[in-house]
């Protein structure tokens, strides 16, 4: 059995779908759905069993393994970035994924981690997946420093190479419809640009960058599920490796491209960037991709702009929006 935590949620269930497309469906999906729109993404998904997260780690520290496992895909974690309870995302996000990976460690069963570009602040060490340099990183936020402090453990313990653990970068697709705020742009663009015909950015506020010209690593969640799939297959693969295309876009090139598969013209409005988030603000993320490479990862990145186009017209502009197994 294959377990994929945090499967209800965005890339969790786009794995579950991976998953689906590679032909298997003996899959544990753990999560927490409370009282949020999550469970949508499960629909159209197929898969064995589902626990709620707290019953999952009681089953696993317990010693033995129930399910037979193959590999966990840890993708449950609480990812806003603006999370200032830093007692909880230690316990959920850093201490529960130390129990997961040992249990994995334990059971010899394949273990995917879901790290973060949040790790690398504002940039000023490089994007360099390199393990030598972890300890130099700083978050600029708890939840990047709840991402890295996982990686730093698993260094110092010896398991780093026995696992992976993936830093992605800016993630978008299906599936992300439940995140409010922590939605993707193209997602958020798609609704503004529909309801109002134009799409408004932060403004710049170095002089090095003109407004919009902020740059990030956009990386399709289809792209992000096939690498995941790869290391599945290759578990010699081991560490910390960057999820992202390798090529930084800025944020107008996002516009145009979400304007382009619209078949809108552009028309983009510059605003105030709130000023509690203008000091942790990333201007630049690219990802160092080579380590992956060299591991042997084929993986063929989507382009921008045609993966905002498969993402606008095959998913955002259709009645369900979600991934279909």
């Amino acid at each position: 059995m294959y377990i994929v935590t945090g499967g209800a949620g965005f890339i969790g269930s786009a794995m579950v779908w991976k998953l689906n497309q590679m032909g298997i469906d003996d899959i544990l999906v753990v999560d927490n759905l409370a009282k949020s729109e999550k469970w949508k993404n499960l629909v159209n998904l197929r898969y064995e069993d589902y626990l709620h997260r707290d019953q999952f780690l009681k089953l696993i520290l317990e010693g033995d393994d129930p399910f037979e496992t193959e590999g966990v895909i840890h993708m449950g974690a609480c990812s806003s970035t603006t999370e200032l309870d830093a007692d909880f995302l230690m316990e959920n996000n850093y201490r529960y994924s130390q129990y997961v990976c040992r249990f994995c460690i334990e059971n010899n069963a394949r273990f995917i981690n879901a790290s973060s570009a949040a790790t690398y602040g504002d940039g000023q060490h490089g994007f360099d997946d390199d393990h030598e340099g972890i300890s130099r990183l700083q978050p600029l936020n708890m939840y990047g420093y709840s991402k890295q402090l996982f990686d730093m453990w698993a260094l110092k313990a010896g398991l780093l190479n026995q696992i992976a653990s993936l830093k992605f970068f800016n993630v978008f697709g299906p599936n992300e419809y439940h995140k409010d705020d922590m939605r993707s742009v193209i997602c958020k663009a798609y609704r503004q640009i529909g309801e109002t015909g134009q799409l408004k950015l932060f403004k710049s506020y170095r002089e090095e960058y003109e407004h919009g010209g902020q740059r990030r690593d956009f990386v399709y969640v289809k792209d992000c599920v096939d690498i995941m799939a790869w290391l599945l297959e290759h578990r010699e693969a081991g560490g910390v490796f960057n999820v992202g295309t390798g090529t930084a876009k800025t944020w107008n090139d996002l516009a145009n491209a979400v304007f382009a598969a619209m078949e809108r013209e552009p028309n983009v409005e510059y605003i105030e960037m709130p000023e509690q988030i203008r000091d942790k603000y990333q201007y630049f993320t690219e990802a160092k991709m080579q380590k992956l490479r060299d591991a042997g990862c084929d993986v063929e990145m989507t382009p921008l702009e045609e993966a905002a186009k498969d993402y606008v017209r095959n998913y955002l502009a259709q009645d369900d929006p979600y991934l279909k197994s």
